[in-house]
């Protein structure tokens, strides 16, 4: 029951933490309008950076990012030291704690309690999550992140890309190049749920990504392999 008791402290902790909706506040604070009135309508550091320019939207990237990372590396250990979990054998209890808190932080981001359950995609707090917990497969997700906005110039394609790379890359180096990876199996499922969760927040982008109506950043747009770029 203590166990029990707390985890669940993790999870709503670390709910909370998610939720701190950055770019409402900055956008109310600075600039006086709620972001979520602008753009795409969305709270995360991609139309902050369309609306607010690039310094505040870098401001509420960094600060979304150390929202997973906090919840992994601080309120996991700080509430669930010594939980243990029954039957268990082959992996460490604390990475199922910080996969827990990690999860409650992007869930926390998506479906903010202080803005009315609507928030960002996401991608920023999982982000930030991902990297406390498989740093040599985020860099991996982040060079193909990179390459595909570069080649294509939208934000929500390379974040896509990403997210199919992360289980992507996992499976690879465990299977093909046989490199140890501790709790394979069960982070192998937490990544392609993150994947899953990436796809569900981006649904309005797939849709326009499809119909060619997705908004293009020309700037990072920087390599045109048809010609002209159409936005």
């Amino acid at each position: 029951m203590e166990a029990i008791f707390k985890i669940l402290i993790v999870a709503v902790v670390s709910y909370f933490l998610g939720s701190f909706p950055t770019a409402v506040l900055v956008s109310k604070k600075f600039f006086g309008f709620d972001i979520r009135q602008k753009g795409s309508g969305n709270m995360g550091s991609t139309n902050a950076f369309r609306v607010l320019g690039w310094k505040w939207g870098l401001l509420v990237q960094i600060i979304d990012i150390l929202k997973g990372v906090l919840a992994v590396i601080v309120i996991a250990p700080l509430f669930a030291t010594g939980v243990t979990f029954p039957n268990a054998t082959s992996f460490e209890h604390m990475t199922i704690i910080k996969i827990i808190a990690g999860v409650s932080a992007v869930l926390g981001h998506v479906f903010s309690a202080f803005v009315g359950f609507r928030g960002g995609k996401g991608i920023n707090t999982a982000a930030g999550m991902l990297v406390a917990i498989l740093p040599v497969d985020v860099s991996i997700a982040l060079g193909i992140f990179i390459l595909a906005v570069i080649f294509s110039g939208y934000i929500s394609l390379g974040s896509i890309a990403a997210a199919f790379t992360l289980p992507g890359s996992l499976i690879v180096r465990y299977n093909l190049f046989h490199v140890n990876i501790p709790n394979y199996e069960i982070l192998v499922t937490f990544s392609i749920f993150i994947t899953l969760l990436v796809i569900y927040t981006h649904r309005s982008n797939i849709k326009r990504l499809l119909h060619g109506q997705e908004n293009r950043f020309k700037s990072l747009h920087l390599i045109r392999i048809f010609g002209k770029a159409e936005n």
